[in-house]
């Protein structure tokens, strides 16, 4: 006989970690950092056809105070790399990062001293998504599996210290255009 059948019928037990994570997911405001051909992509998913009003995510934040989701869509040239340093670091904690399409996540075709090879060497990423430039489902999709990494999120000086961990790999990555091996 466990607590739950001592309780009247229509009380919720559950823990303050999980309370926040659904929270967190079910309310996740996106700031738009559309910056190529993938940022056409971003807009259809936030159009009717794919209606992200469905995960609570209806309105794209134009102020990086209001968003804790950054999602980068196109390639990042060098010019462009301390405004999106900017943009991350205006935002509230927590935030998380989707990089959306092949040039984001990794320079794409353009492997030149123009274009930062992968958003990584300037914020912290928590999902890649591949494409070029990819559908809105598998944007879609790419949110979902965010919505679930941010429910088992855990709270407090744990999840502070896994945060500063991420920065410091992020400012200490190997750009991918001196990396040796099979890249040439």
């Amino acid at each position: 006989m466990g607590l739950e059948e001592k309780l009247p019928s229509g009380f919720l037990l559950t823990t303050v970690e999980k309370a926040a994570g659904w929270v967190r997911k079910s309310s996740m405001f996106p700031a738009t950092f559309g910056l190529a051909c993938c940022a056409i992509e971003m807009m259809t998913t936030g159009a009717g056809r794919y209606d992200l009003a469905r995960f609570g995510m209806e309105v794209f934040r134009g102020s990086p105070r209001q968003a804790d989701l950054m999602i980068v869509a196109g390639r990042v040239s060098q010019k462009m790399a301390p405004v999106l340093r900017q943009v991350y670091d205006q935002m509230p904690n927590p935030k998380w990062v989707i990089s959306m399409g092949v040039c984001a996540s990794s320079g794409g075709m353009f492997n030149n001293y123009a274009i930062v090879q992968g958003v990584d060497h300037i914020v912290p990423v928590d999902i890649y998504l591949p494409g070029c430039p990819p559908r809105p489902e598998m944007l879609l999709d790419s949110i979902l599996k965010l919505h679930e990494h941010v429910k088992g999120e855990k709270l407090g000086v744990n999840r502070e210290q896994a945060a500063r961990e991420a920065e410091e790999a992020a400012r200490k990555a190997l750009p991918t255009i001196e990396m040796k091996g099979l890249l040439r």
